[in-house]
């Protein structure tokens, strides 16, 4: 329940929205359950009996006419303002509802946006969907259908019950002989009930992520024929969500005809014990007919308790998960009072730098780097021994967990995230674009960027001429995560969208081995562009990035075995020569024995050169 308690943090600002609900709620109820007595004023005040000359027996009914009327037109007047009063409730429940949902999730999407890489490396993304989705929306029919609809249920109550007993004590006293009964089944229903919404919730997550898996990896899917694997695998997920829902329904089906069957006995004992009364002279009629309205209008709102209960259980299951993720702590956190970065010359010390996912297994351990502005550090390593890492803790997408990195002397962890993370540029391996136009896509970390200024990045890219080649140019629309271009023209926009910051401190992770020569080229004319000036880390992949590197760095196993440039390290026993003699050393004899040679005329040839005019 104290997720429950926590929703009143996202009501308090719409009090007086709530209030006015609350004030519908009470006049709905108020309309409804006075109405009954309206009728039993014109029944005993404007009706009266007319008795034979012997005065034992009613022959017929002498009515006041201008009471009746008026009874009447009262009637009418209070039905109207039932009818007002339920458009408020109604209206105003679905409207509070709506604005909460609205919050919450604008809270959920803010601090997923916030948490560090550690959290969305374990993340689902299935499972972070339902609960922006499905498990907001319990919250959302929570707060009209059960929270305002409770309230109404007691109120109505409240007033039938005590009006009864204003009436006759002895009759009120059978007549809510169910009551307790009812409470009972509802505690029941929702204990049992309260589990499996959570089981549906839960496997909601799980059948959505099971999509969201299948149609973002379509291409995997059909390159492997496993279209039939996939399509079973989500029957299944989906097969077990219809048998929970199903077994839920049966639960709350089997209470329905219960408390309605209840409720029909009620009203019969209640008119059956009323008769006896009225013939010994203890209750009058127009009371009976008074009791007997109280409990037929009760029966829709007393059946509803179920329902009611429904949404307190689910919400309940709701909360709990929605405020897993508001709660959710970034590992990466901004100290207060941390300083904006000022202007950066670029200057990245790594000073015994370790790093762990956890405090049991070290992944960089002792790392020293010393990179100056301007200057080009190349990263190289076999799989897994921490080259990401590394320049994923500059940014602060992890936090190192011994000793610090610098940036002009100043620790990393000292200034803000945002000021730090406009100082560097990130051009990733895996390129990622929005759905939008190209122009869009390059503006994406400057939106107030003018078209001259978007056009000339892409020319220092090597992307515009492909640009304008487009029927749309610029406004060309980029299909979902880029899939309407090739890799090349990706990785040169992300080049683009990268110099369009122009950031001091360079992050690119080299992926030009899965191009051709030709795009190969245009990137690396591209980068050329792009490095120029900057302090530059590069996951380097091909010999042409190693060799115009400043520094090499080797890693193995999370630590540096050794250091420094091309010339030196091909000289040198170790994993340096291991490396190029199994994977670099084509690419040199592919290039000649000149490589340095023709790789600075390929870096100095003009945009558009072919591999043959730069030889």
């Amino acid at each position: 329940m104290r997720h429950l308690f926590r929703l009143n943090h996202y009501i308090r600002p719409y009090r007086k929205q709530f209030a006015l609900a609350w004030l519908s709620v009470i006049l709905s109820a108020s309309f409804v359950m006075v109405s009954p007595l309206l009728v039993r004023y014109a029944v005993q005040f404007g009706l009266k009996p007319v008795y034979d000359a012997s005065g034992d027996r009613v022959v017929g009914l002498d009515g006041n006419e201008r009471l009746l009327i008026f009874s009447a037109l009262a009637i009418v007047a209070f039905a109207i303002g039932r009818g007002i009063a339920q458009f408020g409730q109604q209206y105003l429940g679905e409207s509070l509802g709506q604005k909460v949902a609205y919050d919450i999730r604008n809270d959920i999407y803010t601090n997923l946006q916030r948490l560090s890489y550690a959290y969305h490396d374990n993340a689902q993304t299935g499972q972070i969907m339902s609960r922006v989705t499905q498990d907001v929306e319990g919250i959302r029919m929570y707060i009209n259908m059960g929270l305002l609809r409770v309230g109404y249920i007691i109120l109505i109550l409240a007033i039938s019950v005590v009006g009864m007993f204003a009436i006759n004590w002895q009759l009120a006293a059978v007549s809510v002989l169910s009551i307790p009964i009812i409470i009972w089944r509802s505690y029941v229903m929702a204990r049992k009930v309260r589990p499996l919404w959570l089981e549906i919730q839960q496997n909601q997550a799980e059948m959505t992520q099971v999509a969201e898996e299948g149609l973002t990896g379509i291409r995997v899917v059909k390159a492997f024929s496993r279209e039939q694997f996939e399509s079973e695998k989500f029957r299944e997920a989906s097969q077990k969500q219809a048998n929970l829902s199903y077994k839920a329904s049966r639960i709350q089906a089997g209470q329905q005809p219960f408390l309605q069957g209840l409720g029909q006995f009620q009203v019969a004992l209640t008119v059956g014990v009323g008769a006896l009364f009225i013939a010994r002279g203890d209750l009058r009629p127009g009371d009976l007919i008074t009791f007997t309205l109280w409990l037929n209008l009760l029966q829709m709102p007393v059946r509803m308790t179920g329902f009611a209960v429904t949404f307190f259980s689910r919400a309940i299951a709701s909360s709990e998960r929605i405020f897993e993720l508001i709660d959710a702590q970034s590992a990466v956190q901004e100290k207060p009072g941390a300083a904006v970065m000022g202007e950066v010359r670029g200057h990245v010390r790594f000073e015994g730098v370790g790093f762990g996912y956890d405090k049991l297994s070290a992944v960089l351990s002792g790392i020293d780097i010393d990179a100056p502005p301007g200057k080009v550090v190349a990263l190289l390593g076999p799989t897994g021994s921490g080259k990401s890492t590394v320049v994923n803790l500059i940014p602060r997408f992890y936090d190192v967990t011994a000793g610090r990195i610098t940036i002009d002397g100043v620790d990393v962890r000292d200034v803000t995230l945002d000021s730090l993370r406009r100082s560097i540029g990130i051009v990733q391996q895996d390129v990622f674009l929005f759905i939008g136009t190209i122009r869009e896509n390059i503006a994406y970390g400057r939106p107030e960027a003018t078209q001259e200024e978007i056009e000339r990045a892409a020319k220092a890219a090597r992307i515009h001429d492909f640009i304008m080649s487009l029927p749309y140019g610029y406004e060309e629309w980029v299909g979902e995560r880029g899939v309407t271009l090739s890799g090349g023209q990706k990785q040169r926009l992300a080049i683009a969208r990268t110099l369009l910051l122009d950031p001091r401190i360079l992050i690119f992770d080299d992926s030009t081995s899965s191009v051709d020569s030709q795009t190969e080229l245009l990137i690396r004319q591209a980068l050329n562009e792009l490095m120029e000036g900057r302090t530059t880390f590069v996951i380097a992949q091909r010999l042409r990035t190693v060799m115009r590197a400043d520094e090499i760095v080797v890693l193995d196993r999370g630590t540096v075995v050794q250091r420094g440039r091309h010339e030196e390290l091909i000289t040198q026993p170790g994993l340096y020569r291991n490396i190029f003699d199994l994977e670099l050393k084509d690419q040199e004899e592919a290039l000649g024995r000149a490589t340095p040679d023709v790789v600075e005329r390929a870096a100095d040839a003009p945009a558009g050169a072919s591999a043959q005019e730069v030889q």
